[in-house]
């Protein structure tokens, strides 16, 4: 293929690349963006297009507005990859201030490198090449990581495969870029600005676009049908959330969703520290994707242990409510409820109630008023 050529087809692939990702960008803003995951994969989706702009045959870094800002959302798009598979498959995720301060500063070394560093050939030009090539490989080791470790918590199944595809083919595609600079003696910016990346980036856009819309956005980004609160009943026990696509197919077996209410309900399995979803499973006699289907599709749960804590956390509230347990240590109430350390518990607890479990205690039971080393003492972990 002579270089004219291969010119032609490195821009036809990218710019179709850059094409496909505004459009999954603007799918996605659209149908979702009143949750995060939908926005932050919009971000992602104009990261990429950006990306692959500044990768095309004959860019030169200036600093002009557009390229400057162009490197900024390409600098920080493996960023946003990071946070849209931890926003996509976490439900309890949430965007803190640390996580938007990590995007600025990556986007900040890339728009200081385009309008600075390259066009005035600065000695500091070098490190923040290799440092803008290597941090994307770092952000999918991270994004893949931090997806593995909660594959098995995960209760939607078609969010578990999107998990594996989406992950595992973005992943290879970064760490082959890294492998083929190595094996070449090429920079990354040589490998990213190749037709044969070109290729790869088209490839790639076309089949996250693929995956998301085959697998459809009410189960990914949780859109669901929840019954009226007034047809919930005042307590502590754990509410329910009927998804639609469960009203759509039918009620669950009701001798299963019985057999399952009399292991957390009667037989409280959910106290077992080490309680796993396989180990559920057996107990049920039945497959572990049936009991995922179970618990997801029929009581509406998108996390095994959100699934747990609500149990877990209904006892706890019970019995910090109970003055004949006021004296009890909150560590012991953690530990008898299912919790393997007072740390998560005091998190989760505090999530679900907006307080601490001493603030709970305090408020329900109408206890005397710990001193101030006490209570730092139980929400420590120590006590």
């Amino acid at each position: 293929m002579d270089s004219a050529t291969d010119a032609s087809l490195n821009l036809l692939l990218r710019g179709g690349s850059m094409a496909l990702c505004l459009l999954l960008a603007a799918t996605l803003w659209r149908d979702h963006r009143r949750r995060l995951a939908g926005r932050l994969g919009a971000w992602f989706a104009i990261g990429v297009a950006a990306s692959t702009w500044t990768s095309m045959p004959g860019y030169a870094p200036s600093a002009q507005l557009g390229h400057a800002i162009a490197a900024g959302l390409a600098a920080g798009s493996m960023c946003s990859f990071w946070l849209f598979t931890r926003a996509l498959f976490d439900d309890a995720f949430r965007l803190r201030g640390w996580h938007i301060g990590l995007w600025l500063a990556m986007a900040a070394i890339g728009i200081v490198d385009c309008a600075l560093l390259v066009p005035r050939h600065s000695p500091l030009a070098e490190p923040a090449g290799l440092w803008l090539g290597a941090a994307p490989v770092a952000w999918a080791a991270l994004a893949v990581a931090q997806s593995i470790a909660s594959w098995r918590e995960d209760l939607v199944e078609g969010r578990r495969h999107l998990r594996t595809a989406i992950v595992a083919a973005t992943g290879a595609y970064t760490f082959a870029q890294l492998v083929a600079a190595l094996a070449y003696g090429l920079s990354l910016r040589a490998v990213s600005d190749s037709t044969w990346a070109a290729a790869g980036t088209a490839l790639l856009a076309l089949f996250v676009a693929w995956e998301l819309l085959r697998a459809g956005g009410a189960s990914l980004f949780g859109d669901s049908t929840i019954l009226p609160a007034a047809t919930v009943p005042a307590s502590d026990e754990p509410i329910l959330e009927v998804p639609a696509a469960s009203i759509a197919g039918g009620p669950p077996d009701p001798a299963q969703v019985a057999a399952l209410e009399a292991l957390m309900t009667v037989d409280h399995i959910h106290r077992e520290p080490r309680l796993t979803i396989a180990a559920l499973a057996d107990r049920m006699a039945l497959p572990e994707h049936k009991l995922r289907r179970l618990i997801n599709q029929g009581l509406g749960h998108r996390n095994f242990s959100a699934f747990l804590n609500g149990y877990r956390l209904a006892d706890a509230k019970r019995w910090l409510a109970d003055p004949a347990q006021s004296d009890t240590p909150i560590v012991t109430i953690a530990m008898d409820a299912g919790f393997q350390s007072l740390g998560p518990f005091n998190r989760a607890f505090k999530a679900d109630t907006g307080v601490t479990p001493t603030e709970y205690r305090r408020a329900r039971s109408g206890a005397a008023n710990p001193s101030p080393a006490a209570e730092t003492l139980a929400e420590s972990g120590i006590g």
